[in-house]
């Protein structure tokens, strides 16, 4: 299968699907795809469907009867029989989705598969009985059947625990946003500080700049504040209204009201279970549901603290959603109003920087050690990047680490710390930053519960470093700075 020319990396994907699709195994097989939406999921599998010959529909939201029909005459323009389709139910459509794999073997896609499901609930059960591994119908066809959708709290149940096709897949595959290197690339930005800005807004997500911004991607760093102005908060664009819509979406969420000021809470900077229910004046337990429906959507991020146990934070999965409840939401009433844009942006870039732009830079630090930082630099490969408190005893007070990498724990030893670090977006950094570094160190150290006899000091920086900070990494090897250039693999 040869990949489009117009599609945008995604190579991983591709050749996932094409191992899936062109098995000459004999025998139906069942892929899942899922993927939060806008991440080009459609595309790449009717994309696939053209490249293999095979049949792609796409379900509505619809009663079931309907969507039975539709699925009749999609079938019967694909397949152009002597006399149309018209299934009386989903059995006899899976059969006749089975028999087009009869002499070889073809994809056959059903995309937004949760609607389906919705109508009919037992759809996954009808295909975990159409897949039987005996039964005449999958034996003789080579049909690669792909269940797509983007609810994922939805997807994320369709092969878990007890349901019916559970151990029926021969792929599960999560289309994911574009990392932060390859969405500069996509948004041709190689300005490195301005690939990061705009990323803090529209994340990796491939038609917020294809469809939703029609290609508008800023010119250059002095352009970047009127893109904001006539892309994200221009009533006239799709980008305006995206996050609202990215919550009405998903079908686990009822209590809409409950579900924002959830999010809007982690957005004004209050990530533990404890500051939301203060921020919403409500006990923990009673927003312990929306915080699991929301981790399910994949639109809200748990991250364990390194160094305490039980005591986890919060970040809003996608940046168009933090951005929403920082700077939008607040002001929605202005934003409506044709020509406020511009005034609403001024009045908001500093809480920009402080509540949007600097957690996000920390966490595409994180991200940087995790998949991109070189593993001899590091010491060993990590095992688990994240963030936390490390208690100080004498001052009777807690030192935040922005970044912590916990290598792999040798049979019983106790796991290394790789390197724990900071980052500041807006500040050059110094000799104070690695002393503090340094002091944090011997804390853990005395906590005992990592080995941090190799623990490598890091800095990032959005803004660069002084010649005093550049000066101790010539002395201590185990000190690195790390600027914008080098986050982007540009160094």
């Amino acid at each position: 299968m040869d990949k489009p020319a117009e599609m945008f990396d995604r190579e991983y994907e591709w050749s996932a699907l094409s191992r899936f699709i062109t098995d000459p195994q004999q025998g139906a097989t069942l892929g899942v795809v899922s993927g939060r939406r806008r991440q080009g999921k459609t595309f790449l599998l009717a994309a696939a469907c053209r490249a293999a010959g095979g049949f792609y529909f796409g379900a509505t939201e619809a009663a079931n009867a309907e969507s039975l029909r539709r699925i009749s005459s999609a079938l019967t323009a694909h397949v152009r029989p002597a006399s149309p389709f018209h299934f009386a139910n989903w059995s006899e459509a899976v059969d006749a989705l089975l028999a087009l794999g009869a002499e070889r073997p073809v994809p056959v896609v059903l995309d937004e598969f949760p609607y389906l499901a919705k109508a009919n609930p037992e759809l996954p059960s009808i295909i975990q009985e159409a897949l039987r591994p005996l039964r005449d119908q999958r034996t003789g066809s080579r049909t690669r059947l792909l269940l797509c959708g983007s609810a994922l709290s939805f997807m994320g149940r369709l092969l878990s625990g007890n349901a019916p096709l559970r151990g029926r897949a021969g792929l599960e595959l999560v289309v994911r946003p574009l990392d932060h290197r390859l969405a500069a690339e996509f948004w041709d930005i190689t300005d490195p500080r301005l690939a990061l800005r705009v990323n803090s807004i529209v994340g990796g997500t491939p038609a917020y700049r294809r469809e939703f911004a029609r290609g508008d991607s800023p010119a250059g760093p002095e352009d970047f504040d009127d893109w904001v102005v006539r892309t994200i908060l221009n009533p006239e664009t799709p980008l305006f209204r995206e996050a609202r819509y990215l919550l009405a979406e998903e079908p686990d969420l009822r209590d809409t009201a409950l579900y924002l000021s959830v999010l809007a809470a982690v957005a004004d900077g209050n990530a533990t279970r404890g500051g939301m229910a203060g921020y919403l004046e409500r006990k923990a337990t009673d927003i312990a549901h929306p915080i699991n429906v929301l981790e399910d959507a994949g639109l809200l991020h748990r991250d364990a603290d390194v160094f305490r146990d039980n005591r986890p934070t919060y970040r809003i999965a996608e940046p168009l959603i933090g951005f929403y409840h920082a700077i939008m939401r607040p002001v929605w009433d202005q934003l409506e109003r044709p020509g406020s844009a511009a005034r609403v942006w001024q009045a908001s870039r500093r809480r920009f920087v402080s509540n949007v732009l600097g957690p996000h830079f920390e966490q595409i630090c994180r991200d940087w050690a995790l998949h991109h930082a070189d593993a001899d630099a590091l010491g060993g490969l990590p095992a688990r990047v994240g963030h936390g408190v490390v208690h100080d005893p004498k001052a009777r007070t807690g030192h935040e680490v922005d970044v912590a990498i916990v290598g792999i724990a040798d049979g019983h030893a106790k796991p290394p710390l790789l390197a724990i670090g900071e980052a500041k977006w807006n500040d050059t950094m110094g000799v104070a930053h690695i002393e503090r570094l340094k002091h944090i160190r011997e804390l853990i150290a005395q906590a005992g519960r990592y080995d941090t006899t190799h623990t490598r000091l890091l800095c990032f920086s959005g803004a660069g470093f002084n010649d005093r900070a550049y000066a101790a990494t010539e002395t201590s090897p185990s000190i690195q700075l790390v600027d914008l250039t080098s986050l982007y693999g540009q160094a």
